[in-house]
């Protein structure tokens, strides 16, 4: 286990870590509550020591400052077991009600402490599982079902953070909208299971083109999601005017060069999209705009063909 020590006498710190270090624990010192607090914010912790009696912030208000720094998330929650030589029925209800899970004597003999550590150790095992299955939930929860791209839900609040940033820091953002060509068509002809497989297919051309994208420096953090039904959205925060014209092209022959089979789309026979894409340099109003603007040019580009983007 990772343990934080909070104990403001460096010797008995000394010994406490000595005797943690043999049972194949991982140690860190802070000598203060305050120094807990900076630690704890830094790096995450399966267990922390905490001491009751320390000059400035006690033991109860540097645990209650954790838990208030731990917030609502049940996986979050950090076992803080009160090393004390004073195990008084006050000192019990006090360090519960400030967020404490168990008391232990500063001279508990070597089998005590290992068999706390051996029990913590368990719930810190428990923890990283529930943490991990937290993230896997929630990033579930951000990603479509069928195409695995963002979905609009994530979209829109990554969106939200980025535009800020953009807009505070006066940086260029912008944004394509695309759509599969005939999609209703291809629909109708191949089946709407066939429609799936191309939906899956074109948002791996799309997503496999921005992150080749991201690698190469053109961009820097773009993103692709999925808008609704056949159409997608790319996200390109903070880089100059003009660097989505060329991925917008890209994308376009990306698509194109699959050759996928439409017999229903027009002369080319083959899945395209139509892409809309726009730049705000520097960023300004509302992006809400932004997208006005793209879904236009996107529809242009149709009226004008499809198989093409349209982008200013």
């Amino acid at each position: 286990m990772k343990i934080l020590l909070v104990e403001d006498s460096r010797a008995t710190a000394m010994v406490t870590t000595a005797r943690l270090e043999s049972f194949g624990h991982e140690v860190e010192h802070a000598i203060s509550g305050q120094a807990a607090l900076d630690h704890f914010q830094k790096t995450i912790f399966d267990l922390i020591l905490m001491d009751i009696e320390m000059p400035g912030m006690n033991g109860f208000e540097t645990t209650t400052r954790i838990r208030a720094l731990e917030g609502n998330e049940a996986w979050a929650w950090t076992p803080i077991i009160f090393v004390t030589a004073t195990d008084t029925p006050t000192n019990v209800v006090t360090a519960i009600e400030a967020g404490g899970d168990d008391f232990i004597s500063k001279m508990a003999p070597e089998s005590v402490l290992q068999a706390k550590m051996k029990a913590m150790s368990r719930i810190a095992a428990l923890r990283t599982r529930l943490a991990h299955a937290n993230r896997k939930l929630q990033d579930q929860a951000n990603r479509d079902g069928l195409t695995g791209l963002f979905n609009r839900r994530a979209m829109d609040m990554q969106i939200d953070s980025l535009w800020d940033l953009a807009l505070n820091a006066k940086k260029p953002f912008s944004l394509l909208m695309i759509d599969v060509d005939n999609f209703k068509k291809y629909n109708d002809h191949y089946g709407h299971l066939a429609g799936d497989d191309c939906l899956r297919a074109v948002a791996n051309c799309l997503a496999q083109t921005v992150q080749q994208a991201n690698l190469d420096k053109a961009t820097h953090g773009a993103f692709v999601a999925r808008y609704g039904g056949e159409e997608f959205a790319v996200v390109i925060p903070d880089v100059p005017s003009g660097t989505h014209c060329g991925l917008a092209i890209s994308i376009v022959e990306a698509v194109a060069a699959m050759r996928l089979p439409h017999e229903k789309n027009a002369e080319f026979g083959i899945v395209t999209i139509s892409l809309g894409g726009v730049c705000a340099d520097p960023a300004q109003g509302q992006v809400g705009r932004l997208f006005q603007q793209a879904d236009t040019l996107l529809y242009k580009a149709k009226e004008a063909g499809r198989n093409r983007a349209e982008v200013v």
